[in-house]
């Protein structure tokens, strides 16, 4: 599984969706632009001390980060999109996965670029929620996407059993700036 956000605007919600990715140890990507800078104090605040454990990937746009995704899995794209989005689709428990899925969410404001949308109708992903409610947030969202998915396609979960040990990286000081590996535009 990987964790993928399309223009993300706000920089708590991408630092939470670093922390969670570090939990469960899935990459993170984040395709531009980006509603705030890597050395954004909120993001490393919300991402905490976590920042060395991330598998963290900026793409320039969706072309880049697709190129990228695309490469190492013996399945397509197509087949390994799952789109979240808050207008329509099937709904996250009724959806199936497998191991590699990429996770796709889009901008706090906007959701994912139509365009996106329209190159794969048939890989969106929605969360019931009641109609008077426009969306949930993009942290929530990425929380519950991701342990759901990871546990409809019988993916291990952290076996922790609810202990903490501290990991060494974690007195290294590395931020998000430090740790990420920038794609070129293709």
């Amino acid at each position: 599984m990987e964790l993928v956000l399309v223009h993300p605007e706000i920089p708590h919600n991408t630092g939470c969706a670093a922390r969670l990715a570090a939990a469960l140890g899935v990459p993170l990507h984040l395709v531009e632009p980006l509603g705030f800078k890597l050395e954004d104090r909120y993001l490393k605040r919300a991402g905490l001390d976590y920042w060395p454990m991330v598998d963290l990937h900026v793409h320039p746009n969706w072309k880049a980060a697709a190129k990228a995704l695309e490469a190492g899995s013996e399945r397509s794209l197509q087949d390994r999109i799952r789109l979240f989005s808050a207008r329509g689709g099937t709904s996250l428990f009724e959806s199936s996965f497998k191991g590699d899925d990429l996770l796709v969410f889009g901008s706090e404001s906007g959701g994912l670029p139509a365009e996106l949308l329209a190159s794969y109708p048939n890989n969106r992903i929605y969360i019931p929620i009641n109609q008077g409610v426009r969306s949930l947030n993009l942290a929530n969202v990425v929380c519950l996407g991701a342990y759901t998915a990871m546990v409809a396609a019988d993916q291990p979960l952290p076996d922790n059993a609810g202990g903490y040990v501290r990991d060494d990286r974690a007195d290294l000081g590395l931020q998000p700036d430090d740790v990420v590996k920038k794609a070129d535009t293709p």
